[in-house]
């Protein structure tokens, strides 16, 4: 048996050098698994100041956030066991068409889309009714 150093066995097993490369690993598991969207903080607070101020009124009781490939999604509910009531959509895609930000009824209607959260999410305001 003869002696090798280490980098001499490599050689002689057929690994080549020149075809190693550095890769970024942040771009290569991007490239494998996209991140998902998600709500940015402030987005959260403001839907979660209307979550609480319904959940006072007795309308909501339950709620659940949805990290996806391609949109966040923020569903309400009555119930746990309830199909949700609304959904709060974050699609990054209509962006720059509709707006990002939709809500969407248990129906599948949207009830209103746009670019700011904060304009869209007044569809949950009530308005003032007269009494008689």
């Amino acid at each position: 048996m003869t002696e090798q150093t280490e980098g001499q066995r490599h050689e002689a097993d057929g690994a080549d050098k020149s075809s190693t490369s550095v890769v970024d690993l942040g771009i290569y598991r991007q490239s494998l698994d996209p991140l998902p969207v998600t709500f940015h903080r402030r987005e959260l607070d403001a839907i979660l100041w209307v979550y609480g101020r319904m959940v006072g009124e007795g309308d909501w009781r339950d709620y659940a956030i949805d990290h996806l490939k391609d949109k966040a999604v923020f569903s309400v509910f009555k119930r746990a066991g309830d199909y949700p009531l609304y959904r709060i959509e974050k699609n990054p895609k209509l962006a720059a068409k509709q707006g990002a930000f939709s809500v969407v009824a248990t129906d599948g209607r949207t009830l209103k889309r746009g670019h700011d959260l904060k304009q869209v999410l007044k569809v949950f305001d009530k308005a003032l009714k007269a009494i008689d």
